[in-house]
């Protein structure tokens, strides 16, 4: 398992967040776009390392930023680590029932990036209120019903 350490500036760019990472990554990691489990201030959180032009960078978002206490412009020490674990996401059991009773609605939510599945679970598991909760499973739904062409 390959594990690195190094020092960064967060960068900001387009409204996000990121770390440079000053590391030949194919190298270390055996890849370019390398699964890792990133450390800043300990707090640890899963990512993908992405090439931006002719540098890599990792996305460090809101909550990960809150979590470590860290802003863009600030040092950090940064610890990455090869995650070879699967990637899953928990989906709650309403919109997991929801998605299984539309055709082609679940075929369509599994095909998408796993990072695209985390925003529509979030989504509908940070409502407050039932109706609010509801409103937004129809929205996956209907989203994945026009991604399935049955929309």
């Amino acid at each position: 398992m390959a594990t690195v350490r190094f020092e960064a500036v967060l960068g900001s760019e387009g409204g996000g967040t990121f770390i440079p990472v000053p590391v030949d990554v194919p190298a270390v990691f055996g890849r370019v776009r390398a699964p890792v489990v990133v450390t800043v201030n300990g707090h640890a959180y899963r990512s993908t390392v992405m090439r931006y032009g002719e540098r890599y960078v990792l996305p460090l978002n809101r909550a990960s930023r809150d979590a470590a206490g860290v802003a863009a412009g600030d040092a950090v020490v940064v610890a990455l680590a090869s995650d070879d674990a699967p990637r899953t996401v928990d989906v709650p059991t309403d919109l997991a029932a929801a998605l299984d009773a539309a055709p082609g609605a679940r075929a369509a939510f599994d095909a998408l990036a796993l990072s695209h599945r985390r925003e529509w679970v979030e989504s509908v598991s940070e409502a407050k209120r039932p109706e609010t909760r509801a409103r937004r499973i129809a929205g996956v739904l209907s989203a994945m019903r026009e991604r399935a062409g049955d929309g």
